[in-house]
């Protein structure tokens, strides 16, 4: 009797570390419990009768699409559930707006539809189904932190669809890179990316359980910068597909609100920076600039230095002068070689300047006293509802301090209990301080719902912008 009750109690102990195990497996690429054949088996069929309805209609690029997203929950990553649990409820959308107008069409023909109703009913109800089974109750790898992974991971995957599904299939010119290549290669594109969206989602929240999200943040930002200049050194070569408009534009931040201001035209960029920062405030600065990352490995070599006292009225003054001068000389007519020469002179101002003063300093000085675009990120990104709030449980001790490569956690700052107008909303500094006064907060209110938002708002823009913010 005390064996069996010795035995009870090891398996017991033994569930335990289970489900404590299946829990830590929601951070990136944890090892959890593959689930039984069968549970996923209905995910599989939903996406192969989605990828042989796309197939009949030639689509190949999004019935390829299909059969990809069917497969990835079948991995050991519990982030790729996530996407099952979106294609599943994708596809049962696809169905109700397909049997819905088949059936109403022949209805209005006069041709029988009881065998179509039961069949589209019948692949509608299965695809509910698979979508059930990603949240059923005993799913345990929805569990504690699994959950907020899981959340992200799916949000992420979903939004970065709908915004590059958009573009694909709205935009008139090929806008996504596969397209051009491949006809209906782009929907092709759009999965790669948004799974890539939810990958990157479990990754930056389980940095930030481990307390590396500066490190995973630079890392992954700096690969969004290397792709970026990675098509236009092929633009350079001769390969004008890898330039959106077959036309070189410079790579210089200032140029998204100088450009339109020189030539009176072309306000795409300068419209996709506005929402963004509406969306995200001066995130664009921490994770969507394609010329950031490069100042962020300029200056994490050391600790940083206090952020000078004019550092402000420098920045109004060059964003001023460059904004007044590209206005001033297209009202002038100056020619389009000459203001580029311009342009090209400050760009390579700005690099000179990571390589001998962020370096030294440990402060990215591009981003906080040279860049205008800088200037008004973190000035509109006021008309954003995202925050990091700094509470009353701020201690003063400063450790936060040197995690703020933006300057924006300086001992002022922590003494007036309020983080500087330089925040960027990067976030490194939120797992570095001991106390929990650092955190993000929508609205004025907190918790970590708020940061699996923001996460997975920021990275969906990321992959967007990674599919088309191209030269």
């Amino acid at each position: 009797m005390r064996s069996e009750e010795r035995g009870a109690g090891s398996g017991a102990g033994s569930s335990a570390k289970s489900t404590s195990s299946q829990q830590e497996g929601g951070l990136e690429g944890a090892q959890i419990e593959r689930p039984q054949w069968f549970w996923l088996t209905p995910s599989m069929l939903t996406a192969l009768l989605l990828a042989a309805h796309f197939l009949r209609y030639g689509n190949t690029g999004l019935s390829l699409a299909c059969v990809l997203a069917g497969l990835l929950p079948w991995t050991r990553w519990a982030w790729t559930r996530s996407v099952g649990l979106v294609l599943s409820v994708g596809a049962a959308l696809v169905w109700l707006h397909v049997g819905v107008s088949q059936v109403a069409r022949r209805v209005l023909l006069g041709q029988p539809y009881g065998l179509l109703l039961v069949i589209m009913l019948s692949v509608f109800l299965l695809a509910l189904l698979s979508a059930w089974l990603f949240v059923r109750p005993s799913a345990g790898h929805w569990a504690g932190r699994a959950q907020e992974t899981a959340t992200v991971s799916a949000s992420s995957f979903a939004l970065s669809a709908l915004l590059l599904g958009m573009v694909q299939a709205k935009v008139p010119r090929p806008m996504l890179l596969l397209e051009r290549f491949w006809p209906s290669g782009g929907w092709f594109e759009v999965l790669l990316l948004s799974v890539y969206a939810a990958w990157l989602a479990a990754k930056l929240l389980g940095a930030e359980a481990r307390q590396g999200t500066a490190a995973t943040r630079l890392r992954l930002w700096t690969f969004f910068s290397a792709v970026f200049f990675g098509q236009l050194l092929l633009g350079l070569l001769g390969f004008e597909r890898f330039l959106m408009s077959g036309e070189l534009h410079l790579p210089v931040p200032a140029l998204i609100v100088a450009g339109p201001l020189f030539r009176g035209t072309r306000f795409f960029m300068l419209g996709l920076f506005g929402a963004t920062v509406l969306l995200v405030g001066p995130a664009w600065c921490s994770h969507l600039c394609y010329l950031g990352a490069f100042d962020g490995l300029a200056a994490r070599a050391r600790r940083p230095t206090r952020t000078p006292a004019w550092s402000w009225g420098l920045r109004l003054g060059l964003m001023v002068l460059v904004f007044g001068l590209a206005f001033a000389l297209g009202r002038l007519g100056v020619s389009a070689l000459w203001a580029s020469v311009l342009a090209l002179l400050f760009g390579a101002g700005g690099v000179l300047l990571m390589m001998l003063w962020s370096r030294r300093s440990g402060r990215m000085m591009h981003c906080t006293l040279y860049c205008p675009i800088g200037v008004l990120a973190v000035v509109l990104g006021k008309l954003s509802p995202f925050r990091i709030r700094l509470s009353a449980a701020c201690s003063r001790c400063g450790a936060c301090t040197p995690s703020c490569r933006y300057g924006a956690l300086e001992p002022a700052h922590l003494q007036r209990g309020r983080v500087g107008l330089s925040c960027t909303l990067c976030g490194d500094c939120v797992e570095r301080c001991g106390h929990g006064a650092l955190s993000y907060s929508f609205l004025g209110r907190s918790g970590a719902g708020v940061r699996v938002a923001f996460v997975a708002l920021v990275v969906a823009l990321h992959a967007a912008f990674l599919g088309v913010a191209r030269l």
